[in-house]
């Protein structure tokens, strides 16, 4: 009798584990698992998981995962978890290419199988319990940065080897490639062109608040009052100056500075990034030990190798933390700019919308949040590296 209300109390110890996998029973059974349309212009109809073929390799994991939840939540139990997480991640990935094959030789070329409902908070919910049980398997962050990176290995294998090629999403790409190439290198482009600018301003004016604390509070106010102003309000009032200045000066058209385009997208996006980077600059300097200070100053250092040789290592975590929070800011603070005619990801996601094509809207939603994720996991295992090596 006691070995049964233990087993009974056991689920207990994992209660986001068992929340997630109440939701992701109900999201395979109740909600339409894939779309399938005649063509890109048209609603379609809904499929059910149970419409699906070979559908039921989804129970072999699910069931696993219920009874692991079972078990105390030791570290075999978490591995083994984890792995089934994954398995069944990518098969519901295979499951959806597979399916949409299938369809793609059975109807016309104009055909469109895409994502559902179902699928998409499926994968969301593993997601999150691929995440709790890495968070309960290591509490080192560099590990568990690693474990969520690893998790992709076998849905990106799908993509590239044609697996997902029948996907309506995967469709659209086919069919602008071109123009998500330039999308692409666009996006980029602002990024590179807000951080670098940002940079070189933050930098100095953070070293001279840091020295001045009288002036911080009037700074930090103006920079405040600029974080406050929506993007696309401030892209707009970008627009009459820039223009009246092109009409001026043309030499200054012909260096590609104009009321629409790159021109006030990288002014509005550099001065957006000015708070985060000024005050992370700050702050990094500030948590800089006072006797670490002292005993550089005593070994005869001047203050230029003492900046270089102490305050810049031991605020350089927090330097990239607000870097880090700055490039994923701009990443997506760039996709309003299109409306400006600076081009990017947002030009694809806007035609779209317009068009009402969902898969349009996601081929340019969908990598915005991917380089957004890779680089902020780039980030932090930099930070982890460096927090391990002065450690």
């Amino acid at each position: 009798m006691q070995i049964s209300r233990d087993a009974i109390r056991r689920p207990a110890q994992q209660p986001v584990a068992l929340l997630l996998l109440t939701l992701l029973s109900l999201a395979l059974v109740a909600l339409p698992f894939l779309n399938f349309a005649p063509n890109r212009l048209v609603a379609g109809e809904p499929l059910m998981g149970w419409q699906i073929n070979r559908f039921g390799l989804l129970l072999l994991p699910l069931v696993t995962l219920w009874l692991l939840l079972w078990r105390p939540p030791g570290r075999v139990t978490l591995i083994v978890a984890l792995l089934t997480a994954q398995l069944m991640l990518a098969a519901i990935i295979w499951l959806s290419g597979h399916q949409a094959t299938l369809l793609s030789q059975q109807g016309s070329r104009l055909a469109r199988t895409s994502f559902a409902s179902g699928l998409w908070c499926s994968g969301a919910l593993i997601l999150l319990l691929i995440t709790d049980q890495v968070r309960q398997l290591t509490p080192h962050r560099l590990a568990q940065l690693l474990l969520n990176l690893q998790v992709w290995l076998l849905p990106l294998l799908l993509l590239f080897s044609g697996q997902l090629a029948d996907l309506s999403l995967l469709k659209e790409y086919a069919n602008r490639h071109a123009v998500f190439d330039a999308a692409l290198s666009r996006h980029l482009t602002l990024l590179a062109g807000t951080v670098l600018p940002a940079l070189m301003i933050a930098l100095p004016l953070g070293v001279m608040l840091f020295q001045r604390p009288g002036w911080q509070g009037s700074v930090f106010g103006v920079l405040n009052v600029i974080q406050t102003v929506p993007s696309v309000a401030l892209f707009g009032l970008l627009i009459a100056p820039l223009a009246g200045l092109a009409q001026h000066f043309p030499w200054l058209g012909d260096w590609g500075i104009s009321g629409i385009g790159m021109a006030p997208a990288l002014i509005a996006l550099v001065l957006y990034a000015l708070l985060p980077l000024v005050r992370s600059v700050v702050v990094g300097l500030q948590q800089v030990p006072h006797e670490v200070r002292e005993s550089a100053r005593g070994t005869g250092m001047s203050g230029w190798q003492q900046f270089i040789a102490v305050d810049v290592p031991l605020a350089l975590p927090v330097w990239l933390a607000g870097l880090r929070v700055v490039v994923v800011q701009t990443l997506g603070m760039a996709v309003v700019a299109a409306l400006i005619g600076a081009g990017g990801f947002g030009a694809i996601i806007f035609q779209g919308l317009l068009s009402s094509a969902l898969d349009l809207v996601l081929l340019g939603v969908i990598p915005v949040i991917a380089l957004a994720v890779v680089i902020d996991a780039l980030f932090r295992l930099l930070i982890s590296l460096l927090e391990r090596k002065d450690d």
